[in-house]
């Protein structure tokens, strides 16, 4: 039997204004690949998402998503620095040793998505 094999899987992101939520994911970091039709691809590397021109406060305000990094001061420094003055909406917490053995900090963007970025130890 031919094992079944799997390519890829993406999660849509809510945003309230679909404008400001692109330019907050350019400024930390990502590369708009496409938007069409209310609906932009977003990459670093092997990493992507679609962010949708949808809004909803309740999901907003319980989407949770796990972003896997190198090198978490380094990413945490950049993106602090980035968004500092851009006057795009946004919170970072310090980062912070978590008891399953990975350091980590969250990110909410201007629609109140909480990204968890974090590294294994």
């Amino acid at each position: 039997m031919k094992p079944l094999q799997s390519i890829e899987i993406k999660a849509f992101i809510p945003s309230k204004d679909f404008e400001t939520s692109i330019q907050f994911y350019q400024t930390i970091g990502f590369t708009l690949a496409s938007n069409e039709q209310g609906v932009a691809y977003f990459h670093h590397q092997n990493c992507s998402f679609l962010l949708q021109n949808f809004y909803q406060k309740q999901l907003c305000d319980n989407l949770m998503l796990h972003w896997l990094v190198k090198d978490l001061d380094h990413w945490h420094q950049t993106i602090s620095d980035k968004l500092s003055g851009s006057g795009l909406a946004f919170s970072i917490t310090p980062i912070s040793e978590q008891p399953w053995g990975m350091r980590d900090f969250c990110l909410t963007d201007p629609s109140g998505v909480l990204w968890r970025i974090g590294e294994n130890q």
